[in-house]
């Protein structure tokens, strides 16, 4: 079982199985919304049982995707496209130990001009 929370607490979740790989999102929205990089796995949306959802809120963030946060202390923590049937979790969300690895960078063509991408995972200018 995959534990997860924001940082107050006021979102809990669990799910029984994630994704073993992390995807790094470097486009302007998600360095915008976490405030660096946005860096997820995934699980079916269907698998993830919330233990408290008292502060989980949804932005619309496009025509075609919603983000999932903390009200209460800002935790970005969620992707969901709004027709998928599969929720993204904020990695650094997830309890540990998570046993998950980077397995790509996506929209590598917006990153930030200020870092570098240093491991060798495959990078994708967009996606």
């Amino acid at each position: 079982m995959i534990n997860g929370k924001c940082d107050c607490g006021k979102v809990r979740f669990q799910v029984e199985e994630v994704r073993d790989t992390i995807t790094v999102c470097h486009c302007s929205q998600c360095r915008r919304t976490s405030g660096h990089i946005w860096a997820s796995t995934h699980a079916s949306r269907d698998k993830v049982e919330f233990i408290t959802d008292e502060g989980l809120s949804w932005y619309k963030s496009s025509d075609f995707a919603k983000r999932g946060f903390c009200k209460f202390c800002g935790s970005s923590l969620f992707y969901q496209m709004n027709d998928g049937d599969y929720v993204a979790i904020a990695a650094g969300c997830i309890n540990e130990p998570t046993n998950l690895k980077i397995s790509k960078h996506i929209f590598v063509k917006d990153k930030g001009d200020y870092y570098e991408i240093t491991d060798d995972a495959l990078q994708i200018e967009k996606y």
